[in-house]
């Protein structure tokens, strides 16, 4: 059975901007990296159960070949609340939105995949949902 790793923020901002900015493609691809020398050139949402995510991300001086596709399938979507998909490698996913004094607290639980350290996995997870909380207290 693969380890469970958390990770969270508080965003300091509204549910409903906290909500857009996290499912919108248009706000995705604005933090969908986790750090400054990536970029996610595409994205897109269909926010249903069944339905499908798609974030393109790329290293900005291509150094790691054209870089990757990071798909998902909806299992669970309640708005301003929960969302769970299975990524492609068949890992389940879920991510929280919880109103709270100073924000809303965005807490992300996934299975850790068996090649690279938990650590590895945990940091650079945490380091793209940092990115999203910058972004989102800015829209």
């Amino acid at each position: 059975m693969a380890e469970t790793i958390r990770i969270e923020t508080l965003v300091d901002a509204p549910l409903d901007t906290v909500w857009t900015a996290y499912t919108d493609p248009a706000h995705i691809t604005r933090w969908n990296f986790a750090s400054d020398d990536w970029c996610c050139p595409s994205a897109e949402n269909d926010l249903r159960v069944g339905g499908t995510y798609k974030a393109r991300m790329e290293a900005k001086d291509k150094s790691f070949g054209f870089g990757f596709d990071f798909g998902a399938v909806y299992e669970e979507v309640a708005p301003k609340e929960r969302l769970v998909y299975i990524i492609g490698d068949g890992r389940r996913v879920q991510v929280d939105f919880t109103p709270e004094s100073g924000g809303v607290r965005v807490t992300t639980t996934f299975e850790a995949e068996g090649v690279h350290p938990v650590e590895m996995q945990r940091d650079g997870w945490q380091a793209i949902l940092d990115n999203f909380g910058r972004h989102a207290e800015k829209v």
